[in-house]
């Protein structure tokens, strides 16, 4: 039985990642316990809100060096996804730089923001994350910042301009989207999370 620890990162959407996994027969616990983040097989960083009060939060818990030196799979959930990069414009923020490449305002394309609802996401082929998920599948994405795409995407979707849906560098993998909220293709991703990476 695989060990999921959810980071409490003092952030409001932890228990719907939690009924998420728990839906699909995994055991998962939110802790903020250092010994227990280290001994897990599997790390979910979750996140909603602003980047700096995030960064606050993690620091205040004592948690930004735990996650820096994680060894094991570790996946970044909207904010927690953008909290792997160097840095973010929301609040002119240095991140947690587990990964190249900066958190930006979505370029003004004239859509509205924050960017809300279902989207297409298209993956780099043959990807463990996006195993029997079908190309260009639906996601549900909330959010004004974006990570333009760089070395480390995996996946891309499109609000105006092209944005990183999903990034990765070594045991670190964020997702822009909520996949507790995207039925059935965000079940897939989380049991491929949990079973191939």
């Amino acid at each position: 039985m695989k060990n999921i620890i959810i980071i409490d990162t003092g952030c409001a959407n932890l228990s719907s990642v939690k009924f998420a996994l728990d839906r699909l027969g995994y055991a998962t616990e939110i802790t903020r316990d250092l010994n227990k983040i280290q001994s897990a097989d599997k790390l979910i960083l979750p996140g909603v809100g602003t980047a700096i009060a995030a960064m606050r939060n993690l620091e205040q818990r004592q948690l930004i060096e735990i996650i820096k030196n994680a060894t094991q799979p570790m996946l970044g959930i909207c904010l927690g996804m953008q909290l792997m990069t160097e840095y973010s414009a929301e609040g002119n923020v240095s991140t947690l730089n587990l990964m190249t490449g900066h958190t930006e305002l979505i370029p003004n394309t004239g859509l509205p923001l924050p960017h809300t609802g279902w989207n297409k996401v298209h993956y780099a082929d043959n990807h463990p994350l996006f195993v029997n998920i079908e190309q260009d599948s639906h996601f549900y994405f909330v959010h004004s910042y974006a990570v333009l795409p760089n070395k480390n995407t995996i996946a891309t979707s499109q609000y105006g301009v092209d944005f990183s849906a999903a990034i990765a560098s070594k045991n670190f993998y964020g997702v822009q989207f909520h996949p507790e909220r995207s039925g059935k293709n965000g079940s897939q991703l989380l049991r491929n999370f949990v079973e191939n990476i």
